[in-house]
C-alpha cells in the first residue's frame, strides 16, 4: 500500500493548480490572508487474485480530502474509489505458452505495470479530489495509449555491474578525464528514468546470471542455473524441460517480424546472452561436450545448437511459422562451435586444439549452410569489412572462449572489436528492418573482473559499457527506440573508509584536509575500494588481463601496500573471506530507462518486470499474436 500525496511544487511542475496560502498583498500594500488549501490524497492499494471487485488482481484507488491533516485517508474522508483490474487470460495463442501465462511470477509482472501505470496518472492528477476520479482515469488511458509505441528496444545488460560499480565507474572515468571524478555522470545515468530491481532467484538468495537473465527476458522469475524455464525444471534433468519453457523477448520480436540481433563479450553461449535464445535443464551446456551421455541421449540439445538452429527450432514449436533468424550474433565462446579436432583451429587460437565438440560438427559451416549470404567474421579485420546496408546475416566469433577484458583488448592475436564498435555495426544492420529491431548487448566482462578481484578491469569496462549505451542514444531516435540500461546482479565490492574529494578512486585513502595516507588499527594504509572474498591481493603491475590471479595461490587478508601502486592495472584488492573466486552480491541493482515505456521504471521492482516494460513498449506479444492468427 502506498500514498502518494500531490505537493504544490510538484503541481507547478506539472503547470497546473493548487490551492495555498493567500499572499499579504503586492506593491506594499497589505493584502487578505488567503484560507487554506485543500489537501488531496490519493490511496493506491495492490488487490490479489480472487478480489470480489478484480477476480484476476488489480489496484484499488481512493482519493478524498485529508481533513484532519493526519496524511492518511480514513473511510470517512474518500470521496471517490475506483478500480484497475487484470484482465483474465481466457484463451492461449500460438506465439504464448501456458506455462507462461499461468506463473505467478508473470502475472504479478503484468499487474506491477498497472500499477507503475497508476501511480504516473495519480502523480498527474488535479490537486481537487472532486475531479481526481476523472483525471486518473483520463492519464491512464493516456499512459496506455503508448503500448507499442517503441519501434525498437534495445536491452544493455553489464553484467555484475552493481550500485557500487556504476559510482566506482563514475568516479573513475571523471578522473580520467581530468576532473575530481564525484560529479561526473555515465552515459546512462542522464537518462530520465531509474529504479532498483531485486535480483533474488526463486530457490536463492543471492543470484546467478541464468536464472535473472531468464526473468528479464521472459517476465518470469526462476531457478539457479537455468535458462529460459521456468522453477518447474529439475537442473541437470534434460526430461524437466518439457513444458515448462517460455518464450523471450527476442523470440516474440522474431515471430513479430523484427530484426534481432545479441552481443556479448563474453562468450555468446554463456547463461546471460543464452537466456535469450535457448531452453537448458542446466547454463552449463554449453556444447555437447558438457552434457552427460544418459542426458545427450535423452535429447538434450547443447545452447551453440540451439543458436545456430534457432530458426527452425522456432518456427517447429508454432504452425506456419516462417521467420528469418537471428540477424546479427557478436560474441566469444569459438570453442563450442568447433569439433575437437586441431584441423579447425582458428588463426587466434590458444589451445593447441581450440574446439571443444565431441560430435564432430562445426556449427560455423553449418550456420554459413543455413545462411549462404550470411558471412561469418572472427577477428577484427573480419569485423570491418561488414557491409551494414546489404548483410542480412552475421555470425562474430572473435575469441577461442570470452573476448578480451577491455584494458587488455590491444594484445589479442587477430583483434577484437569493442563492445561500442559492435553495438554500431549491429544497430546500423538492425536498423534496416522498417518494422524495427531488439537488440540485447551485454558487458560480460564486468563480472569477471570482479570475480578475479579486480575493479581495474571490472571498472574499464564499465566505462566502455556506458560508451556502448551512448552510441545507441546517438544511432536512435528517443521517440521510437526505448533503451534499458541494467544488470543482472551485482558483486560483494565496496568503497569504503573516509576518502577525500577527487581521491584517486583506484588509490589509498587519504582523508579529508590530509596529504598523507590514511592507515588502519594495524598501522598500514588501505585501499578505497576492496572485495568481501575471493583470491584477494595480487600486485602484477602493468597487467591487463585480471584472469591471471587464478594462476597464483590465494592471498587474502591484509597486506602492506605502502610501497604498492594501487592504481595499476596489475593491482588486485585485498579480500576478507578466501575463496577460489569472488562471489555475486545480492543487492538490487540499478535499472535505467529512456524512451517510450521507459516512465514505467520507478522504485524497487521486481526484475522479471523489465520484460514486461519492453513488452508494452514494443507490444512485443500482441505483434507475435497477429502475426500468427
Amino acid at each position: 500500500m502506498k500514498n502518494f500525496k500531490l505537493s504544490i511544487i510538484s503541481l507547478a511542475i506539472l503547470g497546473l493548480v493548487g490551492c495555498s496560502d493567500g499572499d499579504n498583498g503586492t506593491n506594499g500594500t497589505d493584502g487578505s490572508n488567503g484560507a487554506d488549501g485543500l489537501n488531496s490524497l490519493i490511496l493506491q492499494t495492490p488487490l490479489t487474485v480472487g478480489d470480489t471487485n478484480c477476480p484476476n488482481s488489480g489496484v484499488q484507488i481512493d482519493s478524498g480530502l485529508d481533513n484532519d491533516a493526519d496524511g492518511s485517508l480514513s473511510d470517512s474522508e474518500i470521496i471517490a474509489t475506483e478500480y484497475v483490474c487484470a484482465a483474465g487470460v481466457t484463451s492461449v495463442s500460438n506465439s504464448e505458452i501456458l506455462t507462461t501465462l499461468n506463473n505467478d511470477w508473470f502475472a504479478a509482472g503484468e499487474a506491477e505495470i498497472e500499477t507503475a501505470k497508476d501511480v504516473w496518472a495519480s502523480s498527474i492528477s488535479s490537486a481537487t479530489a472532486k475531479t481526481a476520479k476523472t483525471t486518473i482515469t483520463a492519464k491512464a488511458a493516456s499512459i496506455e495509449s503508448l503500448r507499442g509505441q517503441a519501434k525498437n528496444v534495445i536491452l544493455f545488460v553489464g553484467d555484475g555491474m552493481g550500485i557500487s560499480t556504476v559510482t566506482a565507474a563514475r568516479i573513475l572515468e571523471g578522473q580520467l578525464n581530468g576532473n575530481k571524478g564525484e560529479e561526473n555522470q555515465l552515459s546512462f545515468e542522464t537518462f530520465p528514468f531509474a529504479g532498483l530491481a531485486k535480483t533474488y532467484n526463486v530457490d536463492a538468495q543471492t543470484p546467478d546470471s541464468a536464472g535473472t537473465m531468464t526473468a528479464m527476458m521472459s517476465g518470469v522469475k526462476t531457478d539457479v542455473g537455468v535458462i529460459g524455464v521456468d522453477e518447474d525444471i529439475e537442473r541437470g534433468e534434460c526430461s524437466t524441460v518439457d513444458g515448462n519453457e517460455l518464450y523471450t523477448a527476442l523470440e516474440l520480436a522474431e515471430i513479430a517480424g523484427k530484426s534481432t540481433g545479441i552481443i556479448s563479450t563474453a562468450r555468446i553461449t554463456h547463461a546471460t546472452p543464452a537466456a535469450t535464445y535457448a531452453k537448458s535443464a542446466d547454463r552449463n551446456w554449453e556444447d555437447i561436450s558438457d552434457i552427460d551421455t544418459e542426458e545427450a541421449e535423452a535429447g538434450c540439445i547443447d545452447i551453440a545448437d540451439q543458436l545456430v538452429n534457432f530458426e527452425s527450432i522456432l518456427e517447429a514449436k508454432i504452425d506456419d511459422l516462417d521467420i528469418d533468424g537471428i540477424e546479427v550474433v557478436f560474441g566469444g565462446g569459438r570453442r563450442h562451435f568447433l569439433p575437437n579436432d586441431a584441423d579447425y583451429n582458428s588463426a587466434d587460437a590458444v589451445s593447441t586444439v581450440e574446439g571443444d565438440r565431441t560430435d564432430g560438427r562445426d556449427l560455423t559451416s553449418e550456420w554459413q549452410d543455413i545462411y549462404p549470404d550470411g558471412e561469418y567474421v572472427m577477428d577484427q579485420s573480419g569485423f570491418e569489412a561488414i557491409d551494414t546496408d546489404s548483410v542480412e546475416h552475421v555470425f562474430g566469433l572473435f575469441n577461442e572462449s570470452h573476448m578480451q577484458y577491455e584494458a587488455d583488448r590491444g594484445n589479442d592475436i587477430a583483434g577484437e572489436p569493442s563492445i561500442s564498435e559492435m553495438t554500431e555495426t549491429a544497430i546500423n544492420i538492425l536498423d534496416n528492418n522498417d518494422d524495427g529491431f531488439f537488440l540485447m548487448v551485454e558487458s560480460g566482462r564486468i563480472d569477471h573482473g570482479h570475480h578475479a578481484g579486480s575493479a581495474y578491469n571490472a571498472l574499464t569496462d564499465t566505462i566502455a559499457f556506458s560508451d556502448a549505451v551512448a552510441k545507441a542514444v546517438e544511432l536512435t531516435d528517443s521517440s521510437e527506440t526505448l533503451i534499458i540500461v541494467t544488470a543482472d546482479h551485482g558483486h560483494v565490492f565496496t568503497i569504503a573508509g573516509y576518502p577525500k574529494r577527487g581521491n584517486p578512486i583506484l588509490g589509498k585513502v587519504v582523508s579529508v584536509n590530509s596529504t598523507e595516507e590514511a592507515t588502519a588499527s594495524d598501522g598500514m594504509p588501505y585501499t578505497t575500494l576492496g572485495y568481501t572474498n575471493g583470491l584477494g591481493f595480487r600486485d602484477l603491475g602493468t597487467e591487463t588481463d585480471a584472469d591471471e590471479t587464478y594462476t597464483l595461490a590465494a592471498a587474502v587478508g591484509r597486506q602492506d601496500l605502502t610501497d604498492v601502486d594501487t592504481s595499476s592495472s596489475g593491482f588486485h584488492q585485498e579480500a576478507l573471506v578466501p575463496l577460489g573466486s569472488e562471489t555475486h552480491s545480492g543487492e538490487d541493482v540499478g535499472v535505467f530507462a529512456s524512451g517510450p515505456g521507459a516512465l514505467l521504471i520507478n522504485g524497487t521492482q521486481e526484475q522479471n518486470m523489465i520484460f514486461h516494460v519492453m513488452d508494452f513498449a514494443a507490444d512485443l506479444t500482441g505483434a507475435a499474436d497477429a502475426a500468427v492468427e
